[in-house]
């Protein structure tokens, strides 16, 4: 049979398809060839059924959205061993790390030695661990959530053993890397949006400081790292900035509207003083006239009359006219020093604005909000706060020696290495001059020294830097932790009294107050 011509085995197969009533399909053609030649033809690569597939598979994560390209890919270049690695990948997307569990059967002849088992102390700390991460991924991805519960419930019993928390943590940090990713995704694209959102402020408020000087500020407060306390400095710098451009809206729509009453009003005017004077104009013609054709004394009398009946009535409305055009004159410069104003009570506003032009830390206003912010919780949850008070060591003779231009760049070096060093939570504000205020929330008095401490050497690995110039910037500082009813400016003044001591005993100090 396999030395048959291929021209004999084809009729044969026409020939089978009409003795067995088959329809004459490629399918069908095609097994009855192969039945009638023994062999076997290559099968031909499902694109169509693999396409509908692809068509139905999920892709809205990034990892979902990588297996796709994969799998497109794979039927473009009909590739099936790329198309087995796309779906083992699907695969694992989908694991139930509980399937892991089952207890393999042993034999007497073949037993395994006992399996090991993971400390209790290190199970609970991991599953503290899931606990505590599963808030920040939010309710989207189911699956992560019913892993994490299936690890948490495996690894709080009693001896779990290593093997099978390896297996299931391994499941867990390959499904939870792909939902981080999705989340940084979305945190990524909400800060770009608020940005434009920012911009958009920025670009239509172009003539307004304030709004201009708040829209940037708060580009710059929500630039990552992002943290609570920033956020919330966000939030009211957002609301004031809505406050201010309603206000600002109401302010211009009104006096718009009194600008197109005041101008509706000049233009009746001029249109009465011209539809007068042309009634006055066409009364004198009529009445020069009227004695060019007089012969007597008596014809001319009654136009006498008239001409100065007429000469009365336009004097009237002149005077008239003259009396509200100065009005109007009166209320314009009335708004005209509304506006101006109004553009003082901003530049004021800008000029309180909370953060230190220079430094971009907090100024004596922000400062003040801050710390009622930060002592209401204090005694809301109980739990320490304390101020420190810092101040340049030898800031004159820098300025003397770099010029006031290098002073600004220091205490700007200053409060750079200070934002980086401390906690997210701790504020940095800029009391005056050289002096800076540092508020440490959840912080004890000994916690508080040791902090500055660390400050203090880190400043002596960075140095300032000014031209070729390198400069050892140090400063002394006090520490007071807020007591039970104390004011913070009672604090601060505490923490005054520990900064001068710290420059009488020394300088480059730090002392509790």
């Amino acid at each position: 049979m396999a030395d048959r011509p291929p021209s004999e085995i084809a009729r044969e197969t026409l020939k089978q398809l009409a003795i067995r009533r088959l329809q004459p399909t490629p399918d069908n053609y095609l097994a009855l060839y192969d039945e009638i030649a023994e062999t076997r033809s290559p099968q031909p690569f499902p694109e169509g059924p693999l396409s509908q597939i692809l068509r139905v598979l999920p892709g809205q994560t990034p990892a979902q959205k990588r297996l796709l390209g994969q799998f497109e890919r794979a039927i473009i270049q009909k590739d099936w061993s790329s198309l087995q690695s796309t779906m083992v990948g699907y695969a694992n997307l989908g694991l139930n790390p509980m399937s892991a569990t089952a207890t393999p059967i042993e034999t007497a002849a073949d037993a395994a030695p006992p399996a090991a088992i993971l400390p209790d102390e290190f199970a609970q700390l991991l599953a503290r661990l899931v606990d505590n991460v599963l808030p920040a991924l939010g309710d989207d991805d189911a699956r992560v959530i019913e892993m994490a519960q299936q690890l948490v419930t495996f690894l709080r019993e009693p001896a779990p053993p290593i093997s099978t928390a390896q297996l299931m943590l391994g499941n867990f940090t390959y499904r939870l890397s792909f939902a981080t990713e999705e989340q940084g995704a979305i945190r990524s694209g909400l800060l770009n949006l608020l940005h434009m959102v920012f911009e958009n402020i920025a670009v239509l408020s172009a003539e307004d400081r304030w709004l201009q000087g708040q829209a940037q500020a708060l580009m710059a407060a929500s630039t990552p790292p992002l943290t609570l306390r920033r956020l919330d400095d966000v939030q009211r710098r957002l609301k004031d900035v809505i406050f201010k451009q309603a206000e600002a809206k109401a302010r211009t729509v009104e006096a718009q509207e009194q600008m197109k009453e005041m101008l509706t009003t000049f233009i009746e005017r001029l249109a009465r003083i011209t539809a007068s004077s042309t009634t006055y104009q066409g009364t004198m013609e009529r009445c020069a006239d009227l004695i060019g054709k007089a012969n007597t004394i008596e014809e001319i009398a009654p136009v006498l009359q008239e001409v100065m009946s007429a000469t009365r009535s336009m004097a009237l409305d002149s005077r008239v006219t003259h009396d509200e055009l100065q009005d109007l004159r009166e209320r314009t410069e009335a708004k005209r020093a509304e506006v101006a104003k109004l553009q003082e009570e901003l530049d004021r506003a800008s000029a309180q604005a909370r953060h230190d032009p220079l430094t971009g830390s907090l100024n004596r206003k922000g400062l003040d909000e801050a710390m009622e912010r930060e002592i209401a919780r204090s005694r809301r949850l109980g739990s320490p706060l304390c101020l420190a008070l810092l101040d340049v060591d030898n800031f004159k003779t820098i300025n003397d020696r770099l010029g006031h231009s290098g002073g600004d760049a220091a205490l700007v070096h200053l409060a750079q290495v200070t934002r980086e060093v401390m906690r997210p939570q701790d504020l940095l504000a800029r009391y005056g001059g050289e002096e800076f205020v540092l508020v440490l929330p959840d912080t004890t008095v000994e916690s508080g020294v040791a902090a500055m401490t660390r400050l203090q050497r880190e400043l002596t690995t960075r140095f300032f830097l000014q031209g070729a110039e390198k400069v050892l910037i140090t400063f002394s500082a006090g520490v007071a932790q807020l007591a039970d009813s104390e004011s913070s400016a009672d604090a601060i003044r505490r923490a005054d009294q520990g900064m001068y001591l710290a420059k009488r005993s020394g300088k480059n100090r730090v002392m509790p107050a």
